[in-house]
């Protein structure tokens, strides 16, 4: 049930900010870590670190609250 509400909360993440959840995916999914997702999506490495940490407190609070529309 968890990766389902998480498979979810991504989905909609996607609609809202689609470079986050580029990030979480290769992050999160793909394993790569922030130099390499940088180089990847062609943005900075700051820019990365904040789009993750943007976008894991996002998915976390949504996951919590309950609140994925279906």
């Amino acid at each position: 049930m968890e990766l389902l509400d998480l498979n979810e909360a991504l989905q909609e993440l996607e609609k809202l900010d689609a470079l986050q959840s580029q990030v979480v995916e290769l992050r999160y999914f793909g394993g790569l870590s922030i130099s390499e997702t940088a180089e990847v999506t062609g943005i900075s490495e700051s820019t990365v670190k904040r789009e993750w940490i943007v976008a894991k407190t996002w998915i976390r609070r949504r996951l919590l609250e309950g609140s994925i529309p279906s």
